[in-house]
């Protein structure tokens, strides 16, 4: 069993090879990514019930025991977001073959975007996986190099630019990142996570603090809390759609992972973080409101995100189980509803030939289709019931409610941000779907990765982005189990022992 845990790593590395080896045959390429994903999907399916009914399953690659050699862990909430990423990544895959087909015909093949999005998805599983720090910084590396390669692929002037934006920050989160680990191993002489459970607290206070802001800094940018969200806005609303729903699914979700896994197991405390609960509100405030300014539909949905980092970050800074739990259910639901408005956004781009909310109109009429793939996670992401935002903001609530004052104050902000988002999803939706029908504009640049403008869209990308939707609809359906799974993975991340025994074995843990 404990090989499983390897496979979501080794398979889209070797798939990744292979697509550079049949690069010419466009079916071959196609073929491989579909089936790696799906075989992914299956294992993390396995690894999470494996994990769920015991403990979790742990690989030392190379034979190396924790702490000396690399492990992979594969616990409660590693299992079940390595699960719902790859899910929603296949979705997403499914969309850009979909879309390439319509684009540029069926035999057209390409020597790029097939390895690089398999080498993206082996990042994001190293992430989830790891059970070290090093290892953390190269799965963060190898999601960043594929990144930057997507985000330029076809590229225009103004895509380099905000491509050098999101690299120069990334490089620089990167810098700190190894700067904070070379700091760790320093004063503990390990970078393995159990390890370093029962090694920090030793440490004098004040380095405990200064280690555990650089961790915050250095996850928050990748996370894009504010005010360290800056370059998310400029970034991604200038890839093309699938690009974008990945990153936007995805990467930011990473962050939010390191930090619940860093601040949990390294730098615990028993009462509410001030300090990140003002983040948490400011992050919530500030996203929302820059939505509501914005009438590039993509840039409204890139605040929208960074608004929703917040509601993650505020279930982290009650530091209990119940609000990591709320975070670990906010994360699974939030994954999904924001891929799938980005997979939306370029349907909608495709029909008007715009991302001006001001020059669309009337698609309620001419596709109905899209408008209910619009409506529903539009309706999601604003925590209407019986959603899975409404269950999953509703457990951050209830953790809020119960930790204290500022937790309670901090709460009051969540409904006040839910209804900015709410406000800001009717507005689009009434400026874009109501009202008389506009004719699409030209493509403003036919060479690039987009081709929009053309007023029809091939059926598969409904099908895709209709899959997601069927996938956030899931999560509703089965908030139940899907809660009493969080529950479980938060209360073991509060405790900290069983990640602790399972990576080194009782002797070691305190």
């Amino acid at each position: 069993m404990s090989t499983l845990a390897t496979l979501p790593v080794l398979l889209p590395m070797l798939g990744a090879a292979l697509t550079v080896i049949f690069s010419r045959s466009a079916f071959v390429q196609r073929l491989i990514g579909i089936v790696v994903l799906a075989a992914v999907s299956a294992v993390a399916a396995v690894l999470l019930v494996v994990a769920d009914q015991g403990a979790p399953v742990v690989v030392e690659l190379g034979g190396w025991p924790a702490p000396v050699g690399i492990v992979l862990v594969a616990d409660r909430l590693a299992a079940l977001l390595l699960l719902i990423s790859t899910l929603v990544t296949l979705a997403v895959l499914l969309y850009a073959i979909d879309q390439r087909i319509a684009d540029y015909g069926r035999e057209t093949s390409s020597t790029t975007f097939h390895p690089i999005f398999l080498l993206l998805s082996t990042g994001v599983s190293l992430a989830y996986l790891t059970g070290d720090l090093f290892t953390l910084f190269v799965a963060f590396e190898i999601m960043l190099a594929s990144s930057y390669v997507l985000i330029t692929r076809r590229t225009s002037a103004s895509r380099i630019r905000s491509g050098m934006t999101y690299v120069i920050i990334s490089l620089t989160s990167s810098l700190l990142f190894l700067t904070t680990i070379a700091l760790v191993y320093a004063a503990t002489g390990t970078v393995n996570l159990a390890d370093l459970a029962g090694l920090v607290g030793d440490l004098p206070a004040g380095l405990q603090t200064v280690l555990a802001l650089m961790t915050v800094v250095v996850f928050g940018i990748k996370a894009a809390i504010v005010p360290l969200h800056f370059w998310l806005p400029d970034s991604y609303p200038n890839a093309p759609a699938p690009v974008t729903a990945l990153f936007a699914g995805l990467l930011t979700k990473v962050g939010i992972y390191a930090l619940l896994r860093t601040q949990t197991l390294i730098f615990p405390v028993d009462r509410p973080s001030t300090l990140l609960l003002v983040i948490a509100a400011l992050t919530m405030i500030v996203g929302a409101l820059g939505a509501l300014a914005q009438n590039d539909l993509n840039r409204l949905l890139s605040f929208l995100l960074v608004s929703h980092i917040g509601f993650m970050l505020f279930g982290l800074a009650v530091f209990d189980a119940a609000g990591i739990a709320g975070t670990a259910l906010y994360v699974v639901h939030h994954i999904t509803v924001q891929a799938t408005l980005f997979l939306v956004s370029g349907l909608i781009t495709r029909r008007s030939g715009t991302v001006s909310i001001d020059a669309m109109g009337g698609l309620a009429k001419t596709s109905p289709v899209l408008a209910v793939l619009f409506a529903v996670p539009a309706l999601t992401l604003a925590g209407i019931p019986p959603t899975s935002g409404f269950v999953a903001k509703l457990a951050l609530l209830q953790a809020g409610a119960g930790a204290g004052s500022e937790a309670s104050l901090v709460a009051g902000v969540v409904i006040v941000a839910s209804l900015l988002t709410l406000y800001a999803m009717v507005r689009v939706w009434v400026r874009v779907f109501w009202g008389a029908e506009k004719p699409p504009l030209p493509d403003p640049d036919p060479t690039d990765e987009l081709i929009v403008g053309t007023a029809r869209t091939a059926k598969p990308m409904y099908v895709a982005t209709g899959a997601l939707v069927a996938i956030s609809v899931t999560i509703a359906v089965v908030a139940g189990p899907l809660s009493a799974v969080t529950g479980r993975a938060g209360q073991d991340l509060f405790d900290r022992a069983p990640y602790q025994v399972a990576v080194l074995g009782e002797e070691r843990t305190p």
